[in-house]
C-alpha cells in the first residue's frame, strides 16, 4: 500500500493522477471505517481498549506522501492513517493489536507489547540484526510499552 512517490506531480498523467486520488481515497476511507468497528468493538466489549484516528485522515495522507526512506519521526497514537498510507500498517495488523495478538506474524508493529495504537517500525529482524534505517521510513512510537 506504500505511496509511489517516483514521479512529482507535474509528471503524472491525468489517468496516474486519477490513479493515485483514488488509492488515497482508499485509504483514507478505510481508516475511517477502522476506527467506527475499533470503537464499537470495544464499546461493545471485545477488545479491551481503544483510541482511533479518525478526523485526521487527510492530513495523514498528506504527511505520508512527504514521509521518505531514511526519516524518522515520533509516534501519536491516532497515526492509523499514515502508518497505512506509507505501508507500515495492514488493516488485519490495526485489529490484531487491539484484540491483543501478541504474535510477531499478525502483529509486527508491537508483537503485542505497546498500548493499542502506539504505532513503530521494528528496530531489528527476527534474528537479532539491527534493521538498515535508511532503507525504509521509521517511526518511534510514543512510550507506552504494557
Amino acid at each position: 500500500m506504500a505511496l509511489d512517490t517516483k514521479k512529482s506531480s507535474a509528471e503524472l498523467t491525468f489517468e496516474e493522477f486519477k490513479a493515485q486520488v483514488l488509492k488515497d481515497y482508499r485509504v483514507v476511507f478505510a481508516s475511517r471505517k477502522m476506527s467506527v468497528v475499533g470503537r464499537k468493538e470495544v464499546l461493545n466489549g471485545r477488545a479491551k481498549f481503544g483510541i482511533f484516528g479518525d478526523g485526521k485522515e487527510l492530513a495523514q495522507v498528506a504527511l505520508a506522501k512527504m514521509y521518505k526512506n531514511g526519516d524518522w519521526r515520533s509516534g501519536y497514537y491516532r497515526d492509523q492513517t499514515l502508518m497505512l498510507a506509507a505501508g507500515l500498517l495492514e488493516y488485519e495488523e490495526f485489529f490484531a493489536q487491539l484484540y491483543g495478538d501478541n504474535t510477531l506474524e499478525n502483529n509486527r508493529v508491537s508483537n503485542g507489547r505497546m498500548m493499542n495504537n502506539h504505532f513503530g517500525t521494528r528496530f531489528s529482524s527476527s534474528d537479532v540484526h539491527t534493521n538498515n534505517f535508511v532503507d525504509a521510513p521509521n517511526t518511534s512510537a510514543d512510550v507506552s510499552c504494557t
